[in-house]
């Protein structure tokens, strides 16, 4: 994509600075738009404990998610929101009406699909007639066998309604779906499966809930820092074994397989992968949110997040420029490179290999 080279005028340490691609799938490219919309958020934050929960589907559904990725996703959503606000709505669970923000994360340690949504959402809700505010037990949000049922119940019913309107494409080694009875079949298979769900309070309260948004927010299959080589046609890269301690381990693939597998998880263009739901649904989150501050009798708690930390001074266009290895001299710009058209990058990056069809 191109970039500059510049120059400490003062011990001349040389630094590169790369053009931005911009894309919401580069690894390199999104630290801005994740500290601005973190910030967003921290004005959000209720002075209440939170809770991290996660939706996952069976690896039976992989495959339709990969063969149709924006209409599973989006039933997906759907099935976990309205999850959520029913278990939530139940008297003897909660009995509130709550809020929400889900993340969509397609993608395991090992780059294969594994389509999942993480939800942060705040440990209580407005009474239904908006006039309390109802807790959660101290560490207990909703029980996650009754989630886990229901979100499978409302997917699979909301499969087969699109199933029924036509709006899926058989092909490949989905084509045998086009049968009634072998999707009657497979539906049954996957109600048979116990799906999985589970929450957990993150620890620390609001400002720890803010460290899980930045953990699955602008976030792509693998960062660059896990690849250790490319040589040979092969590439190796970091992963973490969950089933076997958390532990770092090392897998070699070929530089087609690991190009396939990174591409399962760009979506497609359009589709939003951040949502919002309850009483943080973006059309009512302003008036909804001073409801419930004024309702636990509490500040903002980004004004309480700001005052808890130490004030840093404001930024001068030096201080941009400073020297990353003296700290005392300025970068001067040496050369720069103009960002490439996409004729040019495409001849640059173009090798038959990628395109062998063995």
């Amino acid at each position: 994509m191109g970039g500059h080279l510049h120059r400490c005028n003062a011990c001349g340490g040389e630094t590169i600075l790369y053009n931005s691609c911009g894309d919401r799938h580069c690894p390199k490219c999104q630290g801005a738009e994740r500290a601005a919309w973190l910030d967003e958020r921290a004005r959000e934050l209720l002075p209440v404990q939170y809770f991290h929960v996660v939706f996952s589907i069976p690896h039976e559904l992989t495959p339709l998610a990969a063969a149709h990725p924006a209409r599973l996703y989006t039933l997906l959503f759907r099935a976990v929101r309205e999850t959520l606000l029913q278990i939530a709505a139940t008297p003897r669970h909660l009995g509130a009406h709550i809020g929400g923000l889900m993340v969509l994360h397609t993608w395991g340690q090992t780059l294969e699909l594994h389509p999942h949504v993480h939800v942060i959402v705040p440990g209580g809700g407005l009474s239904p007639d908006g006039t309390r505010w109802i807790s959660c037990k101290p560490g207990f949000f909703l029980p996650v066998r009754v989630l886990s049922r229901l979100l499978r119940g409302k997917l699979l019913a909301f499969l087969r309604q699109a199933y029924d309107r036509g709006e899926f494409t058989w092909k490949g080694e989905l084509a045998g779906l086009s049968d009634p009875r072998q999707f009657n079949r497979f539906l049954t298979t996957l109600y048979q499966k116990e799906w999985v769900v589970y929450a957990k309070p993150p620890f620390g309260g609001a400002e720890q809930a803010l460290k899980y948004l930045a953990r699955y927010t602008y976030r792509v299959a693998i960062s660059n820092d896990r690849i250790e080589s490319l040589a040979d046609g092969q590439v190796t890269f970091r992963y973490k074994a969950y089933a076997h301690g958390h532990r770092w381990r090392r897998m070699t693939l070929t530089a087609h397989e690991f190009l396939r597998r990174f591409l399962l998880h760009v979506l497609p263009r359009g589709f939003v992968r951040i949502r919002s739901f309850g009483f943080l649904a973006h059309c009512v989150r302003e008036e909804q949110l001073a409801r419930c501050r004024q309702l636990l009798g509490a500040a903002e708690c980004a004004d309480r997040v700001a005052s808890s930390a130490p004030a840093s001074p404001a930024m001068t266009p030096d201080d941009l420029l400073r020297c990353p290895y003296c700290r005392q001299g300025l970068l001067e710009l040496v050369w720069r490179t103009l960002r490439p058209r996409v004729p040019e990058l495409l001849a640059r990056t173009w090798h038959p290999s990628l395109f062998d069809s063995s």
